[in-house]
């Protein structure tokens, strides 16, 4: 497992893949904005988020932060076996490890 992140006191792997099923609607935005940074810092610019299926409020939540972050190459939904339950990342590599303070 690699290095473990505390987001809102939740420690969780950054491995690529943020499960937002434990964490409150209302944190998913802040989570999904910090994970993705923290996931650029080591290098990992393919990132797999978990939203569930549900009402579609996280997903459109995440979709909205996504289309607005300028790390985010492209997104698509998952094409696995989740379907429309997780959504897939692309980070753009040109920005890497020089990020830093952005938001």
């Amino acid at each position: 497992m690699d290095e473990d992140s505390l987001f809102n006191g939740i420690e969780i792997p950054i491995d690529g893949e943020l499960d937002l099923h434990t964490f409150r609607p209302r944190e998913a935005a802040s989570v999904v904005e910090d994970y993705l940074d923290a996931c650029m810092e080591k290098g990992i610019f393919e990132v797999r988020i978990i939203h569930g299926k549900g009402k579609g409020i996280l997903l459109r939540t995440v979709h909205a932060l996504l289309e607005k972050h300028p790390a985010v190459a492209a997104f698509t939904l998952d094409s696995g076996a989740s379907g429309w339950g997780a959504t897939t990342v692309c980070l753009r590599r040109d920005l890497g490890r020089k990020r830093g303070g952005m938001t």
